[in-house]
């Protein structure tokens, strides 16, 4: 399965990088495969600055001012598997380093307070201050249902819903931050969760600024069907244990 996978990714015709203001890299997160593929993008792109999903602003900064700090301020992180990682780094350049991650103590104000009130003055710009459609909420509390193996009370998901609302809204504010400091392209290394055009980090910054130009590549592990990005890239499947045994075993 693996090397069928990898031929489909190496029968895919090579293309330079779309022209867009702000491209975001999705992932599966402990794919090695998706992160060679990030690589190689950000090379052809050459961006002014790289947000990532996964480094505080404050962890950035650090890994930004000393790039030998990278794999410490990875770790403080708490992301773990830095050498898979290693080689999106490596092909930057020079390209800032911008972190977006939301402490964990925000996050879970979140699930108490709301994401708009946590997001602040500018909620209503990012639709944080509306609920999401009843059929976008039902849809995407099942995806999040699935995602953490149905081992959970369903009612749960909404407080799930909002937190990746709110991720994806501070991701997004972060990549116009950039774009507006450095200049275009910028590009956002996050889960193709977020990369998802319809609801993600590509439709935040739709709602908070129409005039920027978007461009989401979903590296994925299957044919994708029913996950919206503008470019699909397949990878071979990771090798990993059962993501569900810990959640559902007695």
């Amino acid at each position: 399965m693996r090397l069928t996978a990898l031929l489909l990714v190496l029968a895919l015709p090579a293309a330079a990088e779309p022209v867009a203001d702000i491209v975001i890299l999705g992932e599966v997160h402990d794919n090695p495969d998706a992160h060679l593929g990030q690589a190689a993008a950000l090379q052809d792109l050459r961006p002014t600055a790289v947000v990532f999903e996964m480094l505080t602003a404050e962890q950035a900064a650090r890994a930004d001012a000393d790039r030998t700090q990278i794999a410490a301020a990875w770790e403080a992180s708490g992301w773990g598997n830095f050498p898979i990682y290693a080689p999106v780094f490596e092909a930057m350049g020079h390209a800032r380093i911008v972190g977006a991650a939301a402490p964990r103590d925000a996050i879970q104000s979140v699930y108490s307070d709301g994401a708009a009130a946590l997001f602040g003055e500018d909620a209503a710009r990012f639709g944080l201050d509306e609920p999401l459609p009843d059929s976008q909420q039902e849809a995407r509390m099942q995806l999040q249902f699935e995602a953490h193996c149905e081992a959970m009370p369903f009612a749960m998901m909404a407080g799930m819903v909002t937190v990746q609302r709110y991720r994806d809204a501070v991701f997004a504010r972060a990549a116009l931050e950039a774009l507006e400091t450095y200049g275009p392209p910028v590009a956002v290394i996050a889960g193709n969760g977020h990369a998802r055009t319809d609801w993600g980090v590509p439709a935040k910054i739709a709602t908070a600024a129409p005039d920027v130009i978007t461009f989401a590549i979903g590296f994925i592990e299957d044919d994708g069907a029913g996950v919206p990005f503008d470019e699909v890239r397949i990878v071979p499947p990771a090798e990993r244990d059962d993501p569900c045994k810990s959640l559902t075993s007695n």
